[in-house]
């Protein structure tokens, strides 16, 4: 079997394709999170704040110098505002993933509750059973 074939058995497989479409679905949803967290939860919150950017929040270590054009030094700073906003987004992915696994959760446990049927020898047992008090009336 070549290797072209191979891969072609590969990527053909069911569990490739579904992958494959949650890794396309996931990036689409993480970039509406990002806008959601961006533009509609952080301003909001950041007005409660008293106009706070989050995006915005660091803790510089080293000020950029700017003052030898030959030699620009870039600021040294740790962002920690941006980590907060990804950890808002991080809540709110990690939120709807539980609220999808729930309702998949309880869609496959309706599906387990319907009763078994019993085996074939009670089934002939109840019957053999059941004529046996008819024919004693």
């Amino acid at each position: 079997m070549s290797m072209l074939s191979e891969f072609k058995a590969f990527a053909m497989r069911g569990n490739v394709i579904d992958l494959a479409v949650g890794v396309v679905i996931g990036g689409a949803f993480g970039k509406i999170v990002t806008s959601l967290v961006d533009q509609i939860v952080m301003p909001p919150i950041g007005m409660l704040t008293g106009g706070i950017d989050f995006s915005q929040l660091k803790w510089v270590l080293k000020p950029a110098d700017n003052t030898d054009p030959t030699h620009k030094i870039a600021e040294v700073a740790i962002q920690y505002g941006a980590f907060i906003n990804t950890l808002i987004q991080f809540i709110i992915i990690a939120f709807a993933i539980f609220m999808v696994v729930k309702a998949i959760n309880r869609l496959s446990h309706k599906q387990d509750d319907a009763p078994a049927a019993p085996p074939a020898d009670v089934v002939l047992l109840t019957e053999i059973r059941d004529l046996l008090k008819n024919k004693s009336l």
